[in-house]
This record gives structure tokens, C-alpha cells and sequence, in this order.
């Protein structure tokens, strides 16, 4: 299965989730908030969110600065 994740296409099985995702490229904890297809998806919903083919992810984590 293809995902689009941040502008990078990537290779994962089927029938996998957020949280799966996550965890394969090693961003569990570096993640702080999610977005498939333009629409936020809530942390408690990461484990249970089924992803889909040619589905489009933004991940962002928020940096201090200024």
C-alpha cells in the first residue's frame, strides 16, 4: 500500500494504522499532531485509524523558537 507522507511516497502492508505508521519510521514520540486527506486526526485516535491506499499524511511536531 502507498501513503503520501509529507510529500514522500512510502510502501507499507495493508490494513495499517496511524500509530503503525508511527512506530515504522520511528516518530511515536516526536509526533504531535496528524493530518490524512486535510483533516485532523485526534492522538486517541492513532492506534484505531485505518489507513487506506494513496491516503496523503502531514505529520507535525511544533517547535519552540522565536
Amino acid at each position: 500500500m502507498k501513503l503520501i507522507i509529507n510529500g514522500e511516497i512510502k510502501e507499507f502492508s495493508e490494513n495499517v494504522t496511524l500509530e503503525n505508521v508511527l512506530k515504522e519510521l520511528g516518530l511515536t514520540d516526536k509526533v504531535m499532531a496528524a493530518a490524512v486527506n486535510m483533516e485532523i486526526v485526534k492522538q486517541n485516535q492513532w492506534a484505531t485509524y485505518t489507513l487506506k491506499d494513496n491516503d496523503k499524511l502531514e505529520l507535525l511536531d511544533f517547535v519552540g523558537g522565536g
